[in-house]
């Protein structure tokens, strides 16, 4: 800072953004502390209002508006390091990414990072994330139970696996009903002016070890393209749980399960307990990889058959880069509230079992 004679201080500037940043990060550290106030009067308030608008707004806008402008943003930066490398001022650099980082960060928590603070569900709807291991066998014979249930009725052949019919359009449009039908019991998870779109990222996302993602800036929930169709569905119900203001990812897995199984179409209810099956399998497989082999023996071979087509697709995508990302992501959860980073995915198997009991 500077100082003037008259002995004000004085801001350049260039430097007004970042103060703002840091006033940004106190406001938002105490605004943590009152997730009763977010609760109300932003998740429930100004996001409500805000959401429903941005989906109408871009909803019949045939690509995603988001993508476009991450696009945009990459190549003007980009461009900028190119045409000045030869001047680059190290201190300006610094000034000028920490400015970029303030109004990102502004307009981030407006349209929508706030909603990392409010009441947890766990609490709103009296679940626990906590169950045993008895708890946890118990309730993944049941998912075997219906998943293979399901599995026959669609192929009646237990060693085929699924094939989802459907367009991604025409699971974007069948994922109001998973929800329709869920708000009949719990109006919190109603929702209004659709707006999912196929990623113009999908193939980088792929790389990147990404399913979908919510863009925060124009509320456009967006899906990976190339996915397995079969696990389309529930990662679509899981962006829309985003897109209603639910950031925990945990949380988001949760009401996109709840979607999926509401769902009057017999493919996305598959889905959603192939994804829970899953999730379930993995955690048993940390502590107890014996049991898994006898869980394993229990599915229809054709639903094995699904979960390799998706371990097919994952590696054939695996680079590097994936690893970089999500650790960026990993340590992006942690600083928002989400203290487990990427095993936050994992945790929404304790809100099953707590919700199945």
């Amino acid at each position: 800072m500077d100082f003037k004679s008259s002995g004000k201080i004085y801001c350049p500037k260039r430097y007004r953004l970042i103060i703002f940043l840091i006033l940004q990060i106190i406001t938002v550290c105490i605004l943590a502390l009152f997730p009763e106030f977010i609760e109300k009067f932003y998740s429930n308030g100004f996001y409500k209002i805000l959401s429903e608008f941005s989906r109408k707004l871009f909803a019949n806008i045939g690509f995603s508006v988001g993508d476009v402008l991450y696009g945009l943003v990459i190549a003007f930066l980009i461009f900028r390091i190119i045409k000045n490398r030869k001047q680059l001022n190290f201190k300006f650099f610094v000034i000028g990414t920490l400015n970029a980082v303030s109004v990102f960060y502004f307009l981030f928590n407006l349209l929508w990072g706030l909603n990392y603070y409010r009441i947890p569900l766990s609490e709103k709807m009296n679940l626990s994330y906590e169950y045993s291991c008895k708890q946890l066998f118990d309730y993944t014979a049941k998912l075997i139970e219906k998943s293979n249930a399901l599995h026959l009725e669609i192929t009646q052949n237990d060693s085929v696996k699924v094939v989802n019919p459907y367009s991604n359009k025409q699971i974007f449009q069948k994922s109001e009903n998973g929800y329709n039908n869920l708000a009949l019991n719990y109006p919190e998870f109603t929702y209004k002016n659709p707006c999912v779109k196929n990623s113009l990222l999908s193939l980088p996302l792929s790389y990147m070890g990404f399913g979908g993602y919510l863009n925060p800036f124009t509320g456009e929930a967006q899906a990976n393209a190339l996915l397995p169709k079969y696990t389309f569905p529930t990662t679509t119900l899981h962006e829309i749980a985003h897109q209603i203001g639910y950031a925990s990812e945990s949380e988001a897995n949760f009401i996109g399960y709840l979607a999926s199984i509401s769902s009057d179409d017999i493919y996305f209810r598959y889905s959603g307990y192939i994804y829970a099956l899953r999730y379930c399998l993995r955690n048993i497989e940390k502590t107890n990889p014996e049991k898994v082999e006898e869980l394993l023996s229990e599915i229809n071979y054709g639903i094995l058959l699904n979960f390799e087509e998706s371990r097919q697709f994952w590696e054939s995508h695996q680079t590097p880069i994936e690893k970089f990302f999500k650790v960026f992501y990993d340590n992006f959860l942690k600083i928002n509230s989400q203290k487990e980073g990427m095993e936050t995915y994992s945790r929404f198997v304790g809100l099953l079992i707590s919700y199945e009991q």
